[in-house]
């Protein structure tokens, strides 16, 4: 079995709705156990246009290689009406993955860790959550969420701490 973590996004439609689902769908997958889900959180879009995000981070266990679950992951974003206009376009559903045990990957395909998780509090916050002790490119979440300060992030509400 691998730990992975998963991002989850959505900024179109019922975006709250869609990342349940989402997660939900995901719990379902054969070859997919024990999924925890951060709380929800809403944030502006980063080096993007748009309604604001919900976003949370999934961890789960697998025994599906990184490229099955990639194509899992973009089975359900397409199920759930994703586009891709263009880079970093609104969206109905976002699914990102962004840590798979600790293995290092990057083809044309698949890059994890996520290239840009380390700059992006929406991804830092849940994942903290999740797994406290973490440490990306040798800082702790702590530190990395400090330089992502001026990133406003609110928890979405009625939410309890997991």
């Amino acid at each position: 079995m691998i730990k992975a973590c998963i991002g989850l996004g959505a900024n179109l439609g019922e975006a709250l709705a869609s990342l349940q689902q989402a997660a939900h769908e995901l719990a379902a997958t054969p070859g997919i156990t024990g999924l925890r889900l951060s709380r929800f959180y809403r944030s502006a879009p980063v080096d993007a246009t748009g309604p604001d995000y919900v976003n949370a981070v999934a961890e789960i266990d697998t025994l599906l290689s990184a490229d099955a679950l990639l194509d899992i992951l973009q089975k359900i974003e397409n199920q759930h009406g994703r586009l891709r206009p263009y880079r970093n376009a609104p969206r109905t559903l976002d699914l990102d993955l962004l840590l798979y045990g600790d293995l290092t990957i990057d083809t044309p395909r698949l890059t994890v860790p996520h290239p840009r998780m380390h700059e992006r509090a929406f991804v830092l916050r849940p994942l903290q959550e999740l797994r406290p002790t973490l440490h990306l490119r040798q800082s702790s979440l702590q530190t990395l969420l400090q330089a992502c300060s001026d990133q406003a992030l609110e928890l979405v509400p009625g939410q309890h701490q997991p």
